[in-house]
């Protein structure tokens, strides 16, 4: 009798492993590609935040976000939760990848998330870029570039 209860347990116990590494499987393919729910998560981090557009990576494991202001963030799905951090003018350095689909990203403030990022595309790509480019311009640089006079005048 107790061997037919210990290979009961025994069974459960694999049933429950199997079920769970399935859902973790199924949580690593999902990512971020549901931009839905990419939104809760950032404006969970930065209530105060318009977002404007969202661009995820092929993979769905990090997504590029432009806010209202031009500013631009960042999230990254860290398995159990995401890391959302907002990127500050002049603090990431950015180059086009050998795939020409991608951006190979150097975050000065989080080391840790540099990596080269692929997306679906290289007009996607493209667009991302320019949203760092527009974030890397410091204010009093971008009034300079609006008014060509007042550039002569410095």
């Amino acid at each position: 009798m107790s061997i037919i209860v210990w290979g009961v347990i025994f069974a459960l116990v694999i049933l429950v492993a199997f079920i769970a590494t399935r859902m973790a499987s199924q949580n690593e393919e999902d990512g971020l590609h549901d931009t839905g729910h990419a939104i809760i998560e950032f404006n969970r981090a930065f209530p105060n935040e318009a977002i404007r557009q969202l661009q995820a990576t092929a993979d769905g494991q990090a997504v590029f976000v432009r806010l209202h202001d031009n500013k631009a963030g960042f999230m990254k799905n860290m398995q159990r939760h995401y890391s959302c951090h907002l990127i500050e003018p002049g603090r990431v350095r950015v180059l086009s990848s050998e795939t020409g689909r991608g951006l190979s990203i150097q975050f000065l403030d989080a080391p840790h998330h540099s990596a080269t990022f692929e997306f679906s595309s290289p007009k996607e790509a493209s667009e991302v870029s320019l949203w760092l480019l527009g974030n890397y311009v410091a204010d009093p640089d971008k009034h300079l570039a609006s008014n060509p006079s007042a550039a002569n005048h410095h």
